[in-house]
């Protein structure tokens, strides 16, 4: 499994501006883990292009770390623009 409790840990220390360790939760982290695993999903469709099953999760989490975005940016346009900046994401 790509995605073990190890590597969800690393993401939110790193990637999840958290503010106590066990943060899982906010919008920071979230986007962070959503990241990780659409890039996963693209570099398995870049190789398995007839994946329907894949296909459509990750259309589902893009749009979910989408509606997270947007509200990240209605709410705070700072903490927006830094997970912007911090996971290179275009906008």
């Amino acid at each position: 499994m790509y995605l073990t409790a190890e590597v969800k840990k690393q993401i939110f220390k790193e990637k999840g501006f958290n503010k106590a360790e066990a943060d899982t939760g906010s919008a920071e982290s979230q986007i962070a883990l959503f990241t990780h695993r659409i890039n996963h999903l693209t570099g398995h469709l870049k190789e398995n292009a007839k994946d329907y099953d894949s296909k459509l999760s990750l259309l589902k989490l893009v749009g979910k770390r989408r509606r997270l975005l947007n509200y990240l940016q209605q709410k705070d346009l700072n903490r927006y623009r830094s997970i912007i900046s911090e996971l290179n994401l275009r906008k």
